[in-house]
C-alpha cells in the first residue's frame, strides 16, 4: 500500500541571509508602539485619525502616538489622506505587508520563547527587541554555520572586539538565543532552540526588505515549525515587568485585537534561499 506524499519542511540555512538588510528592517519595525499603532490600523481597514487610533491603545497618550506615527509616516509604514493637520492615518502597501512578518514573529515566539498568554502586539515587540541589536545577526549566523565555537573564534568569525563580542553574547544570552554548552570557563557558546529555528523569521524579514522594486508584494507567510525543545520557556522580556504589563493590556483591549489562531502557511519561494551571505570564518 502506497503511503501517502507528505510535503519536506521548507529549510532556511541561517547563514543564507543578508544580515545587514535584516537588521534594518528590524530597525525600521522596532521603536515602540509601532506594532501596537500597525495592528490598530490593520484591524479597522480604514484611514484612522490619532484619537480613534489612541482609544483602542488607551495605555498609551495621544501625544506619544502622534510622535510614533509622524516617524512611522516618514519610513514609509503608513500615510495620510491628505496634508491637512490632524488628516488620518492609513497603512502604506509596505505597512500592510508587515502583516506577514508579524506573524511569523509570533508564532516563533509562541513556540520557542513564552507560549503563556501575551497580548500578539506585545509579543512581536519583545522578539524584535530580542533580534535587533547591531550585529546580533551575524553573530548568530556564526554561531548556526560553526558552533558549538569558543568567545575567540566567535569574536574572530563577526570580526568585531572583544569587548563587544562580550557584550552582545551576554544579550543574547539573556534573551534566550544563546547558551553556553556547560557551565565550566570557556565553555563553548551554542545556539538555543530558539536560535537554531529563526530561518523561517529571517526568510519572511528579508523578503519583507527587498529591493523597493519588488517589495511591495506582501511576502508569504513562512511556518514556524514545532521541534522538540530542549530549552524551557523564556518568559518575554529580561524581568517579570515586560509580561505584567503586557497582559494588563490584553485585558484593557478587547479580547480579539492583535490575536490570530493557527492556520496553515505556504512556503516562501526558492528565490529567497538563494541570496547567500558573505561566507564566514570559524
Amino acid at each position: 500500500m502506497n503511503q501517502p506524499h507528505v510535503p519536506a519542511r521548507p529549510v532556511f540555512p541561517i547563514n543564507s541571509f543578508d544580515a545587514q538588510r535584516i537588521e534594518d528592517a528590524f530597525a525600521l519595525m522596532g521603536p515602540k508602539w509601532t506594532t501596537w499603532s500597525m495592528m490598530a490600523l490593520a484591524q479597522e481597514g480604514r484611514p484612522m485619525r490619532i484619537r480613534d487610533i489612541a482609544a483602542k491603545l488607551p495605555f498609551v497618550s495621544e501625544q506619544v502616538l502622534g510622535l510614533r506615527l509622524a516617524a512611522m509616516h516618514a519610513d514609509g509604514l503608513v500615510t495620510r489622506t491628505d496634508k491637512r493637520h490632524g488628516a488620518p492615518y492609513r497603512l502604506s502597501a509596505l505597512g500592510e505587508s508587515l502583516t506577514h512578518v508579524h506573524r511569523t514573529l509570533a508564532d516563533w515566539s509562541r513556540i520557542y520563547l513564552a507560549p503563556d498568554a501575551t497580548a500578539e502586539a506585545e509579543r512581536v515587540e519583545d522578539a524584535v527587541r530580542r533580534l535587533r541589536p547591531r550585529h546580533s545577526t551575524a553573530l548568530i549566523q556564526v554561531l548556526a554555520d560553526g558552533g558549538p565555537m569558543r568567545f575567540g573564534h566567535i569574536a574572530e568569525g563577526i570580526g568585531r572586539a572583544d569587548t563587544f563580542t562580550r557584550q552582545r553574547l551576554l544579550r543574547l544570552q539573556a534573551d534566550g538565543l544563546v547558551t553556553r554548552t556547560g557551565p565550566q570557563h570557556g565553555a563553548p557558546y551554542t545556539l538555543t532552540d530558539a536560535g537554531q529555528e529563526l530561518g523561517p523569521v529571517y526568510a519572511t524579514v528579508e523578503r519583507w526588505s527587498a529591493p523597493l522594486s519588488t517589495r511591495w508584494t506582501p511576502p508569504p507567510l513562512v511556518p514556524v515549525a514545532t521541534t522538540q525543545r530542549t530549552h524551557s520557556a523564556i518568559p518575554l522580556g529580561s524581568d517579570g515587568a515586560r509580561t505584567a504589563a503586557a497582559l494588563h493590556r490584553s485585558a484593557a483591549v478587547p479580547s480579539a485585537l492583535f490575536s490570530h489562531g493557527s492556520q496553515p502557511q505556504p512556503r516562501v519561494p526558492t528565490a529567497v534561499t538563494t541570496q547567500s551571505a558573505p561566507g564566514r570564518v570559524r
